[in-house]
């Protein structure tokens, strides 16, 4: 294995020293994004295509070169830091980057060289969870999409990153935000709301990307029927410990209880062209972990939910955790790929959980194919939370919070960051409160107990673990699969930015950035050599160290 050290390189010697011109801008059309995947020369959005799956057919950064892996450029995006979670965007020889607070950067992708920037001025004090996370944005028909913390989506000239339109998307001072990286589907600019913890009600919307009108809004929390099943169990079987006369009894003097329901959408959703279907990931309902005051199965919280792409309207839905208060969300984005069920190829959706398994789904019905291994450890599970506390794993955070997978075709494996986070549960209900954190509880890390992060290679096709590593610190950041053999991952707090073999699971190669690699990275070409960006900045949740910096990687030149 060879490490690199970002210090030792020195940036200096990394940064473009004389200006160049800057390549032509290329309109992204339908065309593009529905070919991404073949696409080894650009990443078109968040999840490198439609079906998320964060895999590039390009070979040429291998197994048997990797070792050869140092950085070529690095940008410094400028201030204000603060958790750095965005991948970048690559059309042609130019980069489209965000950062904390929405703003966006343009760079020439050859060299770092910045073409132009949009500084975000936000019209109200935002009200939001989980530090000031912008996760990436979308590019297509002469724009450049961001969603912002305080709740607009803009719309940015590709070319200039000058406002074409900007439109406020719900409330900021309610608590209603958004750090979605959008996704862009035949005309229309789909996003989902951030702020489940201040009692807001979720939904997604799809706005026509020329002018920013909003096409059609789908609720995430429903006005009916937000009580579901009352089921007793997850739909695999696990006693959720529920008192079900009581809430029942209970729920006609908290009917209105959908109105904050939560059900945050907090990243991109994956998308089938084939049946125009858009899968959303659904998270906690509010208050978090109070679920006295919100009785039932609380639908869709914590859910896979299939929505028409052209009305959106509802196809179906899985509830993995039915009235949660445990803040297990279903956050980390869905991803499509092709399973074996029966004896016979079936089109599959997969979710890696909070609860610690990798879901495999019928894209068509939404059933359940089958449940991972568990890939973090499990630990009185589904307790409920009590005044004195009761200790449960996985903890708040997961399992897989919202990193995105890997999945290669390869392999047939998904890739999946994972945490271990031991956590007392105490209860302390509280009202509501427009605009103040409404968790109805605490969850409080447990002294003394050792917390550290799995990165492990999921068989679709069985459900078993084929390799797992386990890191120093818990895992927030996502992964990146490669036709080379190679499976690259950040994730943890000490700055480390990792390449695996995707076969095996051996250690290759390692860079360190000097901040928390907690983004997803991604692969482009330029002048026919593959390269590899990856953003160091920390993450608020973890306090893992912050910086600004993307860093692009590629073989020595010839």
């Amino acid at each position: 294995m060879r490490t690199w050290s970002a210090l030792a390189v020195g940036l200096g010697l990394l940064v473009a020293l004389a200006p160049v011109e800057a390549p032509a801008q290329t309109m992204v059309t339908d065309q593009h994004l529905l070919g991404a995947a073949d696409n080894t020369a650009n990443w078109y959005t968040y999840g490198g295509n439609y079906a998320n799956t964060r895999y590039t057919k390009s070979n040429k950064i291998s197994t048997a070169n990797v070792k050869s892996l140092a950085p070529r450029w690095v940008v410094q995006t400028g201030g204000p830091i603060g958790s750095f979670e965005n991948t970048p965007v690559v059309v042609d020889g130019m980069m489209y980057i965000s950062t904390p607070f929405a703003n966006v950067i343009a760079v020439d992708a050859r060299t770092g060289q910045k073409l132009w920037r949009y500084d975000h001025k936000q019209s109200a004090n935002p009200i939001i969870c989980c530090g000031p996370n912008n996760r990436g944005v979308a590019v297509a028909y002469g724009k450049v999409f961001v969603a912002t913390l305080d709740a607009h989506l803009v719309a940015l000239d590709q070319r200039t990153g000058k406002v074409v339109w900007d439109t406020e998307v719900d409330d900021p001072t309610a608590g209603y935000s958004l750090t979605i990286a959008p996704q862009v589907y035949k005309g229309k600019v789909i996003i989902g709301n951030s702020g489940a913890e201040y009692g807001v009600r979720g939904f997604v919307d799809a706005y026509n990307a020329d002018n920013g009108q909003r096409a059609w809004r789908f609720w995430t929390i429903p006005d009916t029927g937000w009580e579901g099943k009352w089921s007793a169990t997850t739909p695999e079987g696990e006693k959720l410990n529920r008192e079900l006369n009581k809430e029942k009894a209970d729920f006609a003097k908290y009917g209105d209880s959908w109105q904050r329901g939560g059900g945050s959408t907090w990243t991109t959703p994956a998308v089938d062209p084939e049946t125009d279907t858009i899968f959303i990931m659904v998270g906690n309902p509010s208050p978090d972990l109070d679920g006295e005051v919100r009785p039932g199965d609380n639908l869709f919280t914590e859910s896979m939910v299939a929505i028409d792409a052209g009305k959106g309207t509802y196809k179906w839905h899985y509830q993995y955790v039915p009235h949660d208060v445990w803040d297990l969300d279903a956050v980390s984005p869905a991803v499509l790929f092709e399973t074996t069920a029966d004896g016979r190829r079936v089109k599959a959706v997969g979710h890696a959980g909070k609860t610690g398994w990798f879901y495999v789904h019928d894209r068509a019905s939404g059933k359940l194919i089958r449940r991972s291994q568990a890939f973090v450890p499990q630990e009185n599970m589904f307790a409920q939370p009590t005044p004195t506390g009761v200790r449960m794993l996985p903890g708040a955070n997961g399992g897989s919070e919202w990193s995105p997978v890997a999945y290669s075709p390869q392999t047939e494996m998904v890739y999946v960051s994972g945490l271990h986070q031991p956590m007392w549960y105490i209860t302390h209900s509280a009202p509501f409160d427009r605009g103040k954190l409404w968790l109805g509880s605490a969850f409080v890390a447990i002294p003394g107990e050792p917390q550290w992060g799995t990165f492990s290679a999921i068989d679709v096709n069985t459900g078993k673990i084929a390799w797992q590593k386990k890191l120093p610190d818990p895992l927030i950041g996502g992964a990146l699969a490669t036709a080379g053999g190679l499976v690259f991952a950040g994730g943890d707090g000490t700055g480390n930015f990792y390449a695996y073999d995707a076969r095996t699971g051996q250690d290759l190669w390692r860079f360190q950035t000097g901040a928390g690699v907690n983004a997803a990275p991604m692969s482009f070409e330029v002048d026919g050599e593959q390269f590899i960006a990856v953003a160091s900045g920390g993450n608020f949740q973890l306090r893992f160290p912050y910086g600004n910096s993307i860093y692009v990687l590629g073989l020595p030149k010839k």
